[in-house]
């Protein structure tokens, strides 16, 4: 049995105290790989964003709002994990200064200063002690050789490769890549389905074989 982190769902970055910049994922995508997870018999720990999809019940789900709050989590339980599957959407970028209280209409354009987020993925890849990595790679164009790249940067053993319509969507189709960029496996369907198929490559070429 292998102790798997999965991080799930998008994050919030506020620009005050009622609006923050976020994106549509909608944590299935992680559900659907604990639930996969699980029913290997492994056991699933799930930091996840704000969604309203429910977990399955054997899963242990610590809750998160921003990509640092992601990241701090994730950091205190990655040690004593076997491996990580990095399906969240966290927020790429937060803005420089959150305002104490509502930013209020002054009839002029509101310039925003954003500077990227950590990447929680690539920082826990730089610090993996034997533990395999699995990352996901949403790109709009070059999506192979994009995720490629990432893989590299991340540290990953591998990468699943989609695009913008699998984001608050029920169906989606992925590429599975190897480090030498080699596409493992290529999946459409549901996803519950598409996640049984990820999930049977990773048990394959990383659970058992280590």
């Amino acid at each position: 049995m292998a102790r798997i982190l999965i991080t799930s769902g998008p994050t919030r970055q506020y620009l005050d105290p009622v609006r923050y910049l976020t994106n549509a994922s909608s944590g299935r995508m992680g559900r659907a790989l604990a639930a996969s997870a699980l029913a290997a018999g492994h056991e699933v720990i799930i930091v996840s964003g704000p969604v309203e999809v429910e977990y399955p019940a054997g899963a242990t789900v610590v809750p998160v709002v921003s990509t640092e709050d992601m990241l701090r989590e994730c950091q205190a339980v990655f040690g004593s994990c076997d491996g990580m599957i990095g399906v969240a959407a966290p927020c790429d970028y937060r803005p420089v200064k959150v305002a104490p209280g509502k930013i209020n209409k002054t009839g002029e354009p509101l310039v925003l200063h954003l500077i990227e987020t950590p990447d929680v993925v690539a920082t826990l890849g730089s610090t993996k002690k034997g533990q395999w990595l699995v990352g996901f790679a949403l790109e709009t164009d070059d999506h192979r050789l994009r995720a490629v790249a990432k893989l590299e940067k991340k540290s990953c053993d591998l990468m699943v490769s989609n695009g913008p319509e699998a984001m608050n969507a029920r169906e989606t189709n992925v590429e599975i890549i190897d480090p030498t960029g080699a596409v493992v496996q290529s999946l459409a369907g549901s996803k519950e389905e598409v996640a049984d198929g990820i999930f049977r490559v990773i048990q394959a070429r990383l659970i058992t074989k280590r």
